[in-house]
C-alpha cells in the first residue's frame, strides 16, 4: 500500500511543459490516533525552473508549505499568487487547483506537502483536456 501512496503522489505531482520530472520525496505515512479511517502523508516536491503541474483536484485536504523558491499557485476562483519560503496554503479536498508551479525560470523551487485522507482515497485526480 505505501507503494501505491508514493506512486500515487508522484502522479498528483506529475509535470507538464517541461521534459523534467518533479522531484518527490515521500516523508512520512501514518494513521492519525484521534481521527478514524483518515492519514497523513507526507511529501517534498522540487519543481526545476520553470517547471508546473496539471490542472487537478485532492482526495484529501492538503496543507502546503513553501521551502525554498518561489511557487505559483492558484486553487479554485482564487486569485494566481506566488508564495515564498516560510508562506503557506491550503486545499480543502476537492477543491480546483488550476495553476501550480514554480514561478522562477532560473532557479528550483521546493514546497512541503501534508495530506490528510482516507487510506484508500486517490490524492490527486488530474483534469482531463477535452478533445475536439
Amino acid at each position: 500500500m505505501r507503494y501505491m501512496t508514493v506512486i500515487a503522489l508522484c502522479m498528483a505531482l506529475g509535470v507538464s511543459g517541461s521534459s523534467l520530472a518533479a522531484e518527490e520525496h515521500a516523508l512520512l505515512t501514518s494513521p492519525l490516533t484521534s481521527v478514524h479511517d483518515r492519514q497523513l502523508q507526507a511529501v517534498t516536491v522540487t519543481y526545476a525552473p520553470g517547471q508546473a503541474s496539471a490542472a487537478h483536484r485532492h482526495g484529501g485536504d492538503a496543507f502546503v508549505y513553501v521551502l525554498s523558491g518561489h511557487i505559483r499557485s492558484q486553487v479554485g476562483s482564487d486569485a494566481v499568487r506566488t508564495y515564498g519560503p516560510g508562506e503557506s496554503w491550503f486545499e480543502p479536498m476537492g477543491a480546483h487547483h488550476v495553476v501550480s508551479g514554480n514561478a522562477s525560470a532560473t532557479e528550483p523551487a521546493t514546497m512541503l506537502v501534508v495530506f490528510v485522507a482516507a487510506p484508500s482515497a486517490t490524492l490527486t485526480v488530474w483534469d482531463h483536456p477535452k478533445t475536439p
